[in-house]
């Protein structure tokens, strides 16, 4: 067995021994060097490439992705967080750098369909069969990899949310387009795994948005895109970005419905829509990735919040199977407010940690 494996062994059992590990969603904020981050803001999402947004030249644009990846990495550490992501600070949005890079699109005419807010966007028009041409996320894992000894999570668009975001002009069917989105996803994942990584997270905020189609096809295309896949995996299932979305529903129309899946651990946001805990007991084979931060307020929640909004979840979850996060991703927040509400993110769990090293938590019912 190499060097490496052993220490990538010893990190996933070190991860499995902590009490209530803190991570993030996926996203960090990019810096204001790399990014038009007022561009970003004026605007939903980019489905299709937004290669507009970035101030530095094509040439140069990699080298400065790393660089900021770094500083991403080197927060996290620094806030004390015990599973580091890349920041997806090489991403115009959590979706399109993957859904954009797959094999059946024609980028230099987009499609159209309507967001979750009701408007017309830009996505990717569908021409032919989506097929993975290359590992799209691959360097990114490895860079991560070499620059953190800590564990480490990677993010994927899921292929239920890719395929709503499409224009089919070739399928004639969703569903069948979702599953070579779940194809393309699955060959993904498995090298996401092999290059290192501990836990990789599917994002699926599309089967909130459309449950329908979600309770239709949605675990069908998730099952294919988990298919032969042994390491640890996510579901993120949220609301939207507080940036784009200030009012949020108090419960989900569609979350129990994965427990039927082969993810283990499913992400959700409680904070900003006050959650009822009581809908994770729903999933009561699966870790919570409990979203303990509210992205619609610039105000740096107290350790003390932090803590009650964990103990909140606790009352319906074991402390074993929780994991705590932001309810989504950073991207939109100022960077020294994300920094701020990840350190008390940190700080309020490990309030937590002490109490229940003397008195766990009493679950209802």
């Amino acid at each position: 067995m190499s060097s490496f494996a052993v220490s990538h062994e010893s990190l996933i059992v070190a991860a499995s021994k902590v009490l209530l590990p803190t991570c993030l969603v996926g996203s960090y904020p990019q810096p204001d060097w790399l990014i038009d981050r007022e561009a970003l803001t004026k605007q939903m999402p980019p489905r299709v490439r937004a290669r507009e947004l970035w101030r530095i030249a094509p040439q140069w644009l990699e080298q400065a992705q790393d660089d900021a990846t770094l500083l991403a990495i080197r927060d996290q550490e620094r806030a004390g967080l015990d599973i580091i992501t890349d920041g997806e600070q090489r991403r115009e949005s959590y979706s399109n750098r993957f859904a954009t890079a797959l094999d059946g699109i024609d980028l230099d005419n987009p499609g159209t369909t309507i967001n979750r807010s009701g408007n017309p966007v830009p996505v990717p028009r569908v021409t032919g069969r989506i097929t993975r041409r290359h590992p799209v996320e691959v360097r990114d894992v490895e860079f991560l990899r070499r620059n953190t000894d800590r564990p480490i999570k990677m993010t994927v668009p899921g292929p239920f949310t890719m395929a709503q975001q499409a224009q089919d002009d070739y399928y004639g069917s969703a569903e069948a387009m979702a599953m070579d989105y779940a194809a393309a996803v699955n060959a993904e994942i498995k090298d996401l795994f092999a290059a290192g990584a501990d836990f990789v997270q599917i994002d699926e905020p599309w089967m909130q948005a459309r449950p329908d189609d979600a309770r239709a096809y949605g675990l069908k295309t998730l099952a294919r895109a988990l298919e032969g896949v042994s390491g640890t995996t996510a579901v993120h299932i949220c609301f939207g970005y507080a940036q784009m979305v200030s009012e949020k529903p108090t419960g989900y129309s569609f979350l129990s419905e994965l427990e039927h899946s082969a993810a283990q651990q499913i992400s959700v946001e409680a904070a900003q829509p006050k959650l009822d805990g009581a809908v994770l007991k729903n999933l009561p084979s699966k870790t919570i990735i409990l979203g303990v931060i509210d992205l619609s307020d610039l105000t740096i929640e107290t350790p003390a919040m932090v803590a009650r909004r964990i103990r909140a979840g606790l009352r319906h979850v074991p402390a074993e199977r929780v994991v705590v996060a932001p309810d989504c991703g950073l991207k939109y927040l100022p960077r020294d407010v994300a920094y701020g509400k990840m350190r008390a993110m940190v700080e309020g769990t490990a309030l937590v940690r002490g109490e229940l090293v003397s008195a766990p938590i009493p679950a209802i019912g």
